[in-house]
């Protein structure tokens, strides 16, 4: 599932980020890298407010379409 697709509320693992090596970079130096632990805060105007490694950002749905994610066992 694609982060930009995720029910609010529900914690989820990144699997894999999709993109160009500057994108990936990018996304690792705000802790989007595989084996994080990411959720939807929630969304507005297209945008995504996530909680990461106990911090929020704000981003684009064009780039949370760039991050895989799958729900976390037991979460």
């Amino acid at each position: 599932m694609l982060l930009s697709m995720a029910p609010e509320g529900i914690m989820f693992q990144i699997v894999k980020i999709k993109g160009k090596d500057e994108m990936k970079t990018r996304l690792a130096n705000m802790g989007f890298v595989e084996g994080s632990q990411v959720s939807v805060v929630s969304e507005l105007s297209g945008n995504l407010i996530v909680y990461i490694k106990d911090c929020k950002y704000a981003i684009d749905r064009s780039l949370a379409s760039r991050i895989v994610v799958d729900q976390v066992e037991g979460a």
